[in-house]
Parts: structure tokens; sequence; C-alpha cells
């Protein structure tokens, strides 16, 4: 039996950016090894902003940026959905003056400050040995920044929008897939009942895989993507068929909330930009609504069609974990720690091929990951391709 009394490491957990089903699986795999393996495991608060606040000093009270993790702890919070460590969008690379931590802003006052140097002393203030980041693309490029520094750094992909480069699955995905489809075919009686369209906005900033594989499952007859910019009068024709040779009178379009016009960009809530320079996406599902309505009379004999319109949103990013969201986050978690055993570090683990693997972190700000157009989307139909299947990847399209 393993020996649990002498701790053989600390290693370090945290979960950044948006919240989906999933995370907490795999912080209750890799703890609950790491645990009986005779390895203390940190949970890190608030993605990096917990690791970037810690004050070093044993007589304060940190205990709002990071604790102990414990299996009866992790064991409670495994079968829910979010991270029940919170998250934020924080990077320690890019801090505005605003956002310094307080104890530090007589040191950092710049507009725009780099507090790497405290986050690494922090982690040797904890003890930390290795540190495993869980998040997508923006999360995990401070995670490679971090390794580069010498931090023994091992990732795990997380995202609804599936496109952390390097693997076929994020965590996340297979949730946010499966709600669509339920949210979109509730949503189908209402649409048929007043022979609308219904138009409904679902997650994707740069790649369009979220609006691709409901609609290649059925739930749509149409999706827009951020691949490529669309022709409104094109797709107002299309729905308009759609629409007149469905029994029940209505048809249904997926929009990626990072699809563009042709000829526009995309469409932004707000003018806030967050940490990694993003602006909050969102109200692309509401123009679409309208235009189509507008342009309707001129594909159904002069006569309007009214629209519904639904923004998923927070919808299919909350809930408990599906199957798949609760298999692989166990995995990845154990895939993790195995590399620890190992002493491998700088990795990122991945599924590939239906197998799971592990590749090097920095594939992670390499390259971008998107919806291969001319291999998957058919741009004269705005749907997808249903042919050569035979040897794909479980989700067909999120191979590389």
């Amino acid at each position: 039996m393993t020996n649990i009394n002498k701790i053989k490491g600390s290693i370090g957990i945290l979960t950044g950016g948006g919240d989906v089903p999933g995370l907490n699986p795999a912080i209750r795999a890799l703890t609950i090894r790491a645990i009986r393996e005779g390895y203390r495991v940190i949970g890190i608060r608030r993605g990096w902003a917990g690791l970037m606040c810690v004050q070093r000093d044993e007589k304060i009270d940190n205990s709002d940026n990071y604790m102990l993790l414990t299996e009866d702890i992790v064991n409670k919070a495994g079968r829910t959905g979010g991270t029940f460590l919170h998250s934020s969008r924080t990077h320690p690379g890019k801090v505005s003056k605003a956002n310094v931590p307080i104890h530090l802003k007589d040191k950092y006052n710049n507009e725009m400050n780099y507090l790497t140097e405290e986050v690494i002393k922090n982690l040797d203030f904890l003890g930390i040995d290795h540190l495993i980041p869980i998040g997508g693309d923006d999360t995990l490029s401070y995670g490679v920044r971090l390794h580069q520094e010498g931090v023994k750094v091992i990732a795990i992909p997380k995202t609804m929008d599936n496109d952390v480069p390097g693997t076929d699955y994020c965590i996340g995905f297979s949730t946010c897939i499966t709600r669509t489809i339920q949210m979109t075919n509730n949503l189908r009686t209402s649409a048929g009942s007043h022979e609308r369209f219904l138009v409904l906005e679902v997650f994707g900033r740069y790649a369009g895989f979220t609006a691709m594989l409901p609609t290649m499952a059925g739930a749509a007859h149409r999706c827009v993507i951020p691949e490529h910019k669309f022709d409104i009068d094109q797709l107002t024709e299309l729905l308009t068929y759609d629409r007149n040779n469905n029994p029940s009178k209505y048809s249904v379009v997926l929009v990626s909330e990072g699809a563009m016009f042709e000829g526009g960009d995309m469409v932004y809530a707000d003018s806030e930009i967050d940490a990694y320079g993003h602006a909050k996406l969102g109200g692309i599902g509401e123009l679409v609504s309208v235009k189509l309505k507008e342009l309707s009379p001129k594909y159904n004999n002069g006569l309007a069609t009214n629209v519904i319109t639904q923004r998923l949103g927070y919808l299919v990013r909350g809930g408990d974990p599906d199957a798949i969201d609760s298999i692989v986050p166990m995995a990845y978690g154990n895939l993790a720690f195995d590399l620890i055993l190992k002493g491998i570090h700088g990795r990122l683990v991945v599924l590939h091929n239906g197998r799971y693997d592990n590749v090097p972190i920095d594939v992670v700000t390499s390259k971008s990951k998107l919806v291969n157009v001319k291999k998957h989307y058919n741009t004269e139909r705005l749907s997808t391709i249903y042919d050569s299947f035979e040897m794909q990847p479980l989700f067909i399209m999120t191979s590389e």
C-alpha cells in the first residue's frame, strides 16, 4: 500500500476562463489519485487571479486565494458542473493598474503591469512543485509562459468552443452540443406553432464547431460560422426554402457568436476588453433575425416571416456534465498525474484520433484550431458536408 504519510510533492491546480461542465470531475480525478500516491494537492481559487493575489506571509489568511484539497472535498464536487475553485479571466502578464492586488500597488503602479515574477514567487511560497492549469487557449497561453520561465506545467484543455489546438477534444464540448440539440428541439414546438424562422445564437468566437455538430446531427437546417462570412440574402432564401418545404412551416439556423456578415465584422455586446484583449461577443443572432424578417418578403411571395430568436449562452454552460464530460475529464486528470510520476512536464494532455496522449504545451500558442471549411462546410448551402465519414474521429471535424 502506498505510504501516504510522507509527502512526495505538492501539486497546484486551477481553472481559468469560462466555466464548463467537466471541470470538477477533472479536479476530482487528479486529486484522489495524487493523494493516494502521497502528494499534497492545492486548489488555486479564481484561476490565475488567486495565484497572483497570494500574500507571502504565514500570518495572513490566504483562504480566498487557495485551499488544501481532500478526497471528501472533491468527491462532493466531482459530480457537479462549474468549478468549485471558481474562475476568472486574469492575465498576470498584463495587469491594469486598477486590478493590481492591494498589497502590491506600491510596487506596480504603471497603467499595465507584469506580475509573473510575483506568481513564480507565490508558487515557491506555497511549495508547489507541479502546476496544472485547466482552461482554454487564453488561460493555457499563460501556462506556456510559466513553462518558459521554468515552472513545471502540465495543461488540461477546456472550452465549449473546442478550439484549443493540439487536441480533438476539450472539456465541456460534448455537454454544450448535447444541450444545444436538446434546446433546439424544445424550441421547435414554438417555431412550428407560429410558422417562424428560429434563430439560435450559440458559442464559437473563432471556431464554428458548436454550430456545426448540432446541425450535422439534424438540430438545424443551416448554420453560419466564424470561418466563413455569410451573405444574409443567401441565408434568407435558404431558410425560406426550408420553411416552405417543411410540413410544420418553420426552419432553424444556428448562428455562432463570432459569425460575420459578408463585408462586416464580429458583433460585440459592449466595448469592455478582458485581460486577453477580447471584447464580449453577443448580438449577431438578433441582427440576423432583424434582417431575415426584413428580407423574407423577397423570397416568400411578398409575405414577411416572423422570427423567434434565442441566445443559448449560459444555458448550455451550466448544470451537470454529460457522460463524455464525466469520463474524459477523469482520464485527463489521471493522464496529467501520470506525467508527474514520470517526471515529465511542459505537456498538454489530449485526445487524438480516439486515443489519449500528450503533446508539447507550446502547441497552444503555435497555431489556431478552426473548422476546415473546404472539407466540412458547404458554403453554397450554409450547412455541413455529409460524406467521407469512414475512419473519422468521434466528433467528425475536430481532428487536426
